[in-house]
């Protein structure tokens, strides 16, 4: 059996001015403009969250990213799984990646491609499209190995029995989403590379591996263990939610903390419907209030003390199930209340 268990955290390199998200939402814009605007909702609410010292950093600063990757390396931390935007060779939120990969002190890690369009959501508006996302054929899947290629090769990019890892956000959102796996894994060996190891993720819009040719499936939480909760679990819920919105005035979704982690801790992994391989999660608290006010879903009760606890147990847990890596949310995800 092997024990090493590697801690990863979706890392978002987002918290900079770039010219889109100038004209988007306004000149300036960055994702503290919603940390710092977020107000408590119901008595007890920690809004809006403070980062220490009020070290509102900038990732286009590569001091201020060098610093994270000392404090990470500093408090044990494996790695950083890094959110990767690519829209048909238009790349958002790629200067901090850049920094990063030139830092004098790096740390181990690999890439999350959150393919998804972006949209106005944070404004309520879902159908208002800002980004689209095209995926085209093995002309545009070139391209976007061609930009990927040279931080596979990186001495610090994960690499799983000398395959590149790349986590894949969305897989039901890509068109012939084999064809293009078995392009990048043909085109990994083509480099020196034995292939690549493409991870999906079990989140909010899907409760399962969709691709045939990916290697494992991950699971993201908070939102992995919400969308398997039972009915009884659901209902529990509901009603828990609708008094506290009787008691605060509120109208928000508010569940309890403890009972998701226990959910996550329960889970019976001879019952789950892959047989790929499954790596675990975890997450730090979860409350997107700052970016979604009252159609915000808030998680009460979340301590430091508690995440210990819970990441413990979970550490075990993959021990067990030999899970080589624990993915974390997040290092710095300030809008959803989880850093």
């Amino acid at each position: 059996m092997n024990n090493k268990v590697q801690i990863l955290a979706f890392y978002l390199p987002q918290f900079h001015r770039f010219k889109e998200n100038d004209e988007w939402w306004g000149e300036g814009f960055t994702e503290w403009v919603n940390v710092k605007k977020a107000v408590p909702l119901f008595k007890g609410h920690e809004q809006p969250r403070v980062p220490l010292n009020d070290n509102y950093y900038d990732l286009s600063d590569p001091k201020d990213i060098q610093w994270q990757v000392d404090l990470a390396k500093e408090y044990g931390l494996g790695g950083f799984c890094i959110y990767h935007y690519w829209f048909d060779g238009k790349l958002l939120l790629d200067k901090p990646i850049n920094l990063f990969k030139r830092l004098e002190r790096k740390i181990d890690y690999c890439f999350c491609w959150a393919n998804e369009p972006w949209t106005r959501s944070w404004d309520g508006e879902t159908n208002v499209v800002l980004m689209p996302q095209r995926y085209g054929g093995e002309k545009e899947w070139e391209d976007h190995f061609q930009y990927l290629l040279p931080f596979f090769k990186d001495s610090y990019y994960i690499k799983k029995n000398n395959k590149p890892m790349l986590v894949l956000y969305r897989t039901n959102n890509i068109p012939n989403c084999d064809d293009m796996i078995r392009y990048w894994d043909r085109r990994c060996m083509e480099e020196g590379f034995d292939g690549i190891y493409t991870v999906e993720e079990m989140n909010a819009f899907q409760k399962k591996a969709v691709c045939k040719y990916t290697d494992a499936v991950l699971e993201f939480e908070p939102m992995n263990a919400l969308k398997k909760r039972n009915f009884w679990t659901m209902g529990r819920d509901y009603i828990r939610s609708r008094i506290h919105d009787i008691k605060n005035k509120t109208h928000l979704s508010v569940f309890q903390y403890d009972d998701v982690w226990k959910s996550i801790l329960a889970r019976n992994y001879k019952t789950e419907d892959s047989d790929k391989k499954i790596y675990l999660g975890g997450f730090v608290g979860w409350d997107n209030t700052a970016r979604k006010g009252t159609n915000g879903l808030v998680l009460d009760g979340a301590t430091p003390e508690k995440f210990k606890q819970n990441l413990q147990k979970q550490v075990e847990r993959a021990r067990l199930q030999e899970s080589e890596y624990i993915f974390i949310n997040a290092w710095n995800e300030w809008g959803e209340g989880t850093y």
